[in-house]
């Protein structure tokens, strides 16, 4: 049999996961010199709350000690595909890599580059455990994320830039202008997946929501695709950028959820992602 295993960038608690037969392993999130698992000893919230009183938070991938625990256990009976954050966006494919080199059975484990995070990963590792439930085989389930993987499209709107410039993902130039000018400045996914690049720079949320549109129409997207908007706490937008999907895609599935602290670190505050992936069996 095929198990699926993750990790919180699907936005999925790990007592979540347990429930639908889901493994996942919990990024963390360093704060004051202290480490907070996501989901377990930290929420959305409670980091915002800490950001507001001065924090500066970094964020790391999950222990490649875990990693090889969960492979250890579930590979005395079981395949596993390990379906992992887009490689350069976190370590955490890298680290993957490396725990699967060193647990009891290598040969039995397959470590998966989603290319992509969020919602549309969360959409791919559902699908690979639907397929896992129905028997399908591993060379079924890889097949169906290579394919799957390479209609994603994701874009980020971040209200405070110094997050991502902290974290590399965005140049201080581009930090500058969207303080200075006071400017949405929206980021869109590589095709690669291994980074975040420039994408469209407006003054209104209407402007950047038509600018990602024009992508959408330009890839082809419809209601076929599924729809994701994750959120820092910032349901005003997140409501907007639905309400625009739903006059767009009127029978397309769309998703709302609340970032994890570990996106938070990264895109900051009220930051908000639009996504859409179709899976493709």
């Amino acid at each position: 049999m095929i198990k699926i295993v993750s990790d919180t960038c699907t936005l999925y608690s790990r007592q979540e996961a347990h429930k639908i037969g889901l493994e996942v392993t919990p990024l963390s999130v360093l704060v004051d010199g202290k480490d907070y698992r996501e989901y377990e000893d930290i929420d959305t919230a409670t980091l915002i709350e800490k950001i507001s009183n001065g924090a500066v938070p970094t964020s790391s991938q999950p222990s490649i000690g875990e990693k090889i625990g969960i492979y250890d256990k579930l590979t005395e009976s079981d395949e596993v595909i390990d379906i992992t954050i887009a490689q350069g966006l976190s370590g955490t494919y890298d680290t993957a890599l490396m725990a699967k080199e060193a647990c009891r059975h290598p040969d039995r484990v397959t470590v998966f580059n989603s290319g992509t995070l969020c919602g549309p990963q969360r959409a791919l590792t559902e699908a690979a455990l639907r397929m896992a439930k129905e028997g399908k085989s591993k060379e079924e389930i890889l097949t169906m994320l290579a394919k799957s993987n390479r209609t994603d499209i994701s874009f980020l709107i971040p209200m405070d830039l110094k997050f991502l410039e902290r974290g590399g993902r965005v140049s201080k130039t581009v930090g500058n202008l969207g303080s200075l000018l006071k400017l949405l400045i929206c980021l869109k996914k590589s095709e690669d997946g291994r980074c975040l690049e420039k994408y469209a720079i407006d003054r209104t949320v209407k402007g950047t929501v038509k600018s990602i549109f024009k992508e959408f129409a330009a890839k082809g997207v419809d209601d076929s695709y599924l729809f994701s908007i994750s959120h820092a706490m910032n349901e005003e937008m997140a409501g907007k950028l639905s309400r625009a999907l739903k006059d767009a895609f009127p029978r397309a599935h769309i998703d709302l959820f609340e970032l994890s602290p570990v996106f938070l670190t990264q895109g900051g505050p009220r930051c908000c992602a639009i996504q859409a992936i179709k899976i493709i069996r």
